[in-house]
């Protein structure tokens, strides 16, 4: 079973020379009577973190916390929490994140995790659209992004919205060999490599 507990974070960031669009966050388990703390890095680059813990109905070992490496769009344990019994655990923290990686840092297990994108991203799929289609989903698995896929034929009511906005309608749509891709409001008939959806999404 998990609990989350929303209490505000505090980031300690010992490099300034670099800048992130998504900051280190803190995802919470409880397991028995443990609670452990993970940091979720939803970033292309890796960070050494430690987390300092404060709070209520818990217990934590002793001394200074110990940096941890968290790897580039990764999630981490960076510390586990005993629960008093009949306690419910209630706590704060601040974060210590460095972008210099130091080889005395821990480097604990971790599970690497999908992220999103620049702008969301989905695949739309006509009957027509068979290997260059398949390619890019498979390009878009085998990348740290998330997407969405779409089979136009199980969608009749989106084929149609989108068979009314191409030039040759839905039977020009039934017959396209490439992707549709969609992102920033934008749809785009001729991306068919994962190479050319990230060029133009670094455009937009």
């Amino acid at each position: 079973m998990s609990h989350r507990f929303l209490l505000p974070l505090l980031l300690l960031f010992i490099a300034t020379s670099w800048a992130q669009d998504r900051p280190i966050e803190i995802e919470d388990e409880q397991k028995v009577n443990r609670l452990y703390l993970y940091a979720v890095n939803k970033n292309l680059q890796a960070f050494d973190v430690a987390i300092t813990v404060t709070g209520t109905g818990f217990r934590q070992r002793a001394g200074k916390p110990r940096m941890v490496h968290v790897p580039a769009r990764s999630r981490v344990q960076l510390s586990s929490l005993i629960i008093e019994r009949g306690k419910e655990p209630k706590y704060d923290y601040t974060l210590e994140v460095s972008a210099e990686l130091s080889p005395r840092a821990l480097k604990n297990e971790f599970e690497l995790i999908k992220i999103d994108p620049k702008f969301p991203v989905t695949i739309y799929q006509s009957a027509g659209c068979t290997e260059q289609c398949a390619a890019l989903l498979a390009a878009f698995d085998e990348s740290p992004y998330r997407y969405t896929h779409t089979i136009l034929a199980d969608f009749p009511k989106v084929f149609d919205q989108i068979s009314g906005l191409i030039v040759g309608g839905a039977e020009r749509l039934e017959a396209m060999e490439t992707p549709i891709v969609m992102m920033a409001g934008k749809m785009f008939l001729t991306l068919s490599t994962f190479e050319e959806v990230m060029a133009k999404m670094d455009e937009l």
